[in-house]
């Protein structure tokens, strides 16, 4: 018999699709992060909200999410799935790189205002265990939030941006640690047994198996699906390795989020990085968003109308206690007062690892139920100050000395893939595609290629940063630093696909110089209509070098054939490239900006 259809079963998940196809888009519109609108949707939809009239309004409950519990259980996965891409942005090189900032600053950013903040929870009352755990807590500031603030101010590159960037990459890296640290306290004094010891080597000899598996299995995996060309299979196998990678780490007795995380990290050192990040981005958004409802749901904001003198009070001392740490230690490691002090803004509220840390504390009993809720209401309020913050560390870093833009950084100070500084993108890594690479490495100029066939990817591993992915999308050509770039080089044999491209880069960079490779002068005109600087057609680029080889051949001087060859190739690009054109256009507005 056919199961009849309830409405009631699927009212959850329509109240969260609104939410994200209503709400966020608002607070979008309105400039505030999204994040922060599926948390206000949560407090909104959950018991303590819409939820508390139901007995005066009894249809309101078509408007209260009515299983909190199948929301948070399924709302897990939102950390798992950030984890995941935290590892996908690390990766060991990058560590390696930004070691002086990570894990000096980052490090002692961590660890002092732990000691802080767990300093003053136990001078208010609460046991040493608790105190340690608050204060891990609230010493993380919230990368959902600041880093999308950063990329959307384009603040980045700047001195207070890359501090910033790295303190968050040390504390992504602390929240494994401390939920392991968490979890053993959770046993009290029972916790450091013998056996208790021994209960935790299959978590260890699972760690051991997923990283040994990882490194021998992911890049032949993810090889074998990309030569099958399927966008599907590509997505169903990055799925695969998140999930799977959490159920392992499982089953050794681990959180899946930690195991993701190790996979993340794993798959980072590979040249599908970029790809799997496009592919997981849409699933890790939403989840995320539903881990914020999840938490939304659960903050009984009632508790800052019984007791907002002590709620405001913790929300303004977590503020500035973190930004004073962060200031200190940011002048510390010489950065200017103007950048120490946008850091320290951008660093000052809560983090939404503090709701993952405060709730495995207070199932484990270290925190108790009550003061935790009071500590994560007092969170939120920070995280809702995040963008005003953030406001005003922009008009501090505005001034003259903190905006300017330093140059590339040198290696102990950079991060690879673009992040360090501007690069030429290269789409296409073919014969061609790989001269112009040597071209670029013969003057010193950074470089990094992209291309869709996984064999030329595999072979250009050896000679540089040569990633697989499709780069007529505009979310893979963001990861592959075009923000930043200095050029881009399109060498594909494909005319439609080097079009798409061409396409998408100049609408995510109208200032960018883009030379791309053209069949003939039809396909060289409809580049420069789709905006590039310099399109180069293989007849044209043909017939003038059998010129100038016989040119020089019969004895005509060298130079005057090379001034008459370039004179002709003026000759021809303005033919093809004609004013009305956006790449004629283009030009015109560079050459006006160098003057």
């Amino acid at each position: 018999m056919e199961h009849a259809v309830a409405a009631e079963d699927y009212k959850d998940l329509v109240l969260f699709l609104a939410t994200a196809g209503v709400v966020v888009p608002l607070f979008r519109r309105w400039r505030i992060n999204p994040i922060l609108g599926f948390l206000f949707a949560g407090v909104v939809l959950g018991p303590y909200g819409l939820g508390s009239l139901g007995d005066r309004a009894p249809w309101l409950s078509y408007f209260t999410i009515g299983n909190p519990a199948d929301v948070a259980q399924l709302a897990e996965f939102g950390v798992v799935f950030l984890l995941f891409m935290i590892g996908l942005e690390l990766s060991w090189e990058r560590l390696r790189l930004m070691r002086r900032l990570v894990f000096g600053l980052g490090g002692l950013q961590v660890s002092v205002c732990i000691m802080v903040i767990g300093s003053a929870a136990w001078l208010l009352g609460q046991p040493v265990a608790a105190a340690c755990a608050i204060g891990a807590a609230l010493a993380l500031s919230s990368t959902a939030i600041v880093m999308p603030i950063l990329a959307d101010q384009k603040q980045q590159h700047t001195k207070a941006g890359r501090a910033t960037f790295a303190v968050l990459l040390f504390q992504d890296l602390a929240v494994a640690p401390i939920l392991i640290t968490i979890a053993v306290l959770s046993g009290r004094e029972e916790a450091l047994s013998p056996s208790v010891l021994l209960t935790a080597a299959p978590a260890v000899l699972g760690v051991g198996a997923l990283v040994l598996a990882g490194r021998v299995l992911l890049r032949p995996m993810m090889r074998s699906v990309a030569k099958a060309k399927s966008d599907e299979m590509f997505m169903a196998a990055s799925l695969l390795i998140v999930i799977g990678a959490g159920l392992i780490s499982a089953l050794a007795g681990l959180s899946m989020a930690l195991g993701a995380f190790v996979a993340g990290l794993l798959l980072a050192e590979t040249e599908y990085r970029h790809e799997v990040q496009v592919k997981i981005e849409p699933f890790k958004g939403l989840l995320l968003g539903l881990f914020f409802v999840s938490i939304g749901i659960g903050l009984d904001l009632s508790l800052l109308a019984r007791s907002p003198a002590p709620i405001l009070g913790m929300a303004v001392g977590l503020v500035a206690l973190n930004a004073s740490v962060v200031f200190v230690l940011a002048r510390l490691f010489k950065l200017s007062w103007e950048s120490a002090a946008g850091a320290a803004l951008l660093l000052a509220g809560g983090g939404e690892f503090a709701f993952v840390i405060l709730g495995s504390a207070m199932e484990g009993g270290i925190v108790a139920q009550g003061a935790g809720q009071m500590i994560l209401v007092a969170s939120t309020l920070s995280m809702f100050s995040i963008p005003l913050l953030a406001g005003l560390a922009r008009k501090i870093s505005a001034t003259p000395k903190a905006s300017r833009v330093s140059a590339p950084p040198p290696p102990t100070e950079g991060v690879p893939d673009g992040e360090a500084g501007p690069v030429v993108l290269v789409v296409g890594y073919g014969r061609v595609g790989r001269l112009v690479g040597e071209m670029l490495t013969r003057h010193e100029i950074a470089w990094i290629a992209a291309d869709r066939d996984p064999r030329l990817v595999e072979a250009g591993r050896r000679e540089g940063n040569v990633y697989f992915g499709d780069a007529s999308r505009p979310e893979f050509l963001r990861r592959c630093g075009l923000d930043s770039a200095r050029a881009l080089v399109v060498t594909m044999d494909n005319p439609d696909g080097t079009e798409a491209v061409v396409g998408a880069a100049r609408e995510l960079r109208p200032d960018l110089p883009i030379v791309a490779r053209a069949k003939d002068a039809r396909h060289a005109a409809r580049l420069y209509e789709l905006g590039v600087t310099d399109a180069v057609p293989e007849t044209i680029e043909a017939s003038l070098q059998l010129s100038e080889t016989v040119l020089v051949d019969i004895g005509v001087p060298m130079g005057l054939v090379i001034a008459s060859i370039h004179e002709r190739r003026d000759e021809f690009r303005k033919e093809l490239n004609h004013p009305e054109a956006l790449g004629g256009r283009t030009r015109r507005f560079r050459q006006t900006v160098r003057r």
